[in-house]
């Protein structure tokens, strides 16, 4: 076994954990914290870096301090709940800014502050939860770190909104006397302002019988508003009972846009954020009245929809069909009339608006973590004059955005959002204009 090494903590990294260096080798610590004095133990070792364990906290960091979750280090959730939450968002500025600095050369002074979660717990509205059926009961929560062992959650999850937790209790009173326990191994959660629908996996061989269950406990499983079986892909959800679309609102002009979602569909997780996007969005492009604005990956008409009345026309492009029935129906429901929504994926969506010689002034796209690499490269054939990036992933972010320098779009800001508080995860925002 190696030895014990003394390490200082001085930063953090993408992926949770604190960087110090040992001998000039920069070394990696799982649940360390900047200004930690540790003793450590390494685990991995390559050519020019370490992996090491917390053996002794010699001097904790004036910034650490007790997580309140009693699972935290072992659920494979939350990485930085031993951190205070200011030196969390310095953290993930510093992160988003090296991301840029090498992977586009953007300097770190167009990188902002990171704009604060107003609530650092509590704010998850949607949730996976996993089930595991054991001789001491049934299991339900997340998993380990590292492994496929469920971390039972009795007292519920301190990131998850309220309702989330109060639903969850009703699940697990419910499952209690479910004949078939071992064919659930996950149950989503997803909530907004109005409904809460819960969303079982069940992998048994009697949907008809498991329906007609959760049918008969319909009362018992309140708060949920809302219940369907999943059995295979996405494409396989069924309604058990209750509601069918989950609605919140956004800013929109001088009133409200009230914006409907299907379970099983993708939302942020963290509405007040949400709105610090749309706010952001709002700043960076400078709408004054008559652009024609393009929406990749759209969704359900997130941004787009709140904007629409701040423009001449939106164009939105999703991939995902019940998104697009989603956006249209928002359209119906918001009196919209000067959106259109298009079912394609991004690169396919793109090369059918530009060989049609479409032009758009705005571009916003929120592509998932894998980025949009597909797709940016085509982006200067609408010439617009501004592109309005959000990612959740700084290094595709940066990536990207060095694919648009050599198309003659230069980054003017970039600023990271926590939408995820108490994790390393950040998203951001990211301006980019012709040179």
């Amino acid at each position: 076994m190696s030895a014990e090494l003394r390490v200082r903590i001085e930063t953090l990294a993408f992926g949770g954990s604190g960087v110090g260096r040992i001998d000039g080798k920069v070394c990696f610590v799982p649940y360390a914290c900047p200004g930690d004095e540790l003793l450590v133990r390494a685990v991995s070792e390559k050519r020019s870096f370490l992996t090491a364990r917390i053996e002794e906290i010699v001097t904790p960091s004036p910034y650490r301090i007790a997580p309140p979750c009693p699972l935290f280090g072992s659920c494979g959730g939350c990485s930085w709940q031993h951190i205070d939450y200011p030196r969390q968002l310095e953290a993930k500025r510093l992160i988003l800014a090296e991301a840029m600095w090498r992977g586009a050369r953007v300097p770190a002074d167009l990188v902002a502050e990171t704009v604060a979660s107003p609530v650092a717990f509590g704010y998850r509205s949607r949730v996976q939860f996993k089930l595991h059926n054991t001789a001491d009961g049934l299991h339900i929560g997340f998993f380990r770190h590292g492994s496929h062992f469920v971390e039972d959650v009795p007292q519920g999850c301190p990131i998850a909104l309220g309702v989330v937790n109060e639903a969850l209790h009703s699940v697990r009173t419910v499952l209690a006397t479910f004949p078939e326990p071992a064919a659930i191994p996950q149950i989503n959660i997803d909530c907004a302002e109005q409904g809460a629908v819960g969303i079982v996996n069940y992998i048994g061989r009697d949907a008809a019988g498991a329906a007609s269950f959760f049918h008969r406990h319909m009362q018992a499983l309140k708060p949920l508003t809302g219940l369907y079986l999943q059995t295979g892909r996405k494409s396989t959800l069924a309604r058990v009972w209750g509601d069918d679309r989950l609605v919140y609102t956004l800013p929109a002009g001088s009133g409200a846009c009230a914006l409907g979602f299907r379970p099983g569909g993708f939302s942020q997780v963290n509405g007040l954020q949400n709105r610090a996007l749309l706010e952001g969005i709002r700043t960076l492009a400078g709408f004054r009245g008559q652009e024609r604005v393009l929406d990749l990956y759209c969704g359900n008409g997130n941004f787009s929809l709140p904007l629409a009345g701040e423009v001449g026309a939106v164009t939105g492009i999703e991939e995902y069909g019940d998104s697009i029935a989603a956006a249209r129906d928002n359209c119906h429901c918001n009196g919209v009339t000067n959106a259109e929504f298009i079912a394609a994926d991004a690169a396919g969506g793109v090369r059918r608006l530009v060989a049609d010689g479409r032009r758009f002034d705005v571009i916003i796209l929120d592509p998932p973590r894998s980025g949009a690499a597909e797709t940016v490269g085509e982006l200067h054939h609408f010439a617009p004059e501004r592109i309005i990036y959000i990612s959740c992933d700084p290094s595709t972010l940066a990536r990207d955005c060095g694919v648009l320098a050599g198309k003659g779009y230069r980054v003017r800001t970039s600023v990271p959002v926590d939408m995820f508080p108490q994790t390393y995860h950040v998203e951001s925002i990211t301006l980019l204009q012709r040179d």
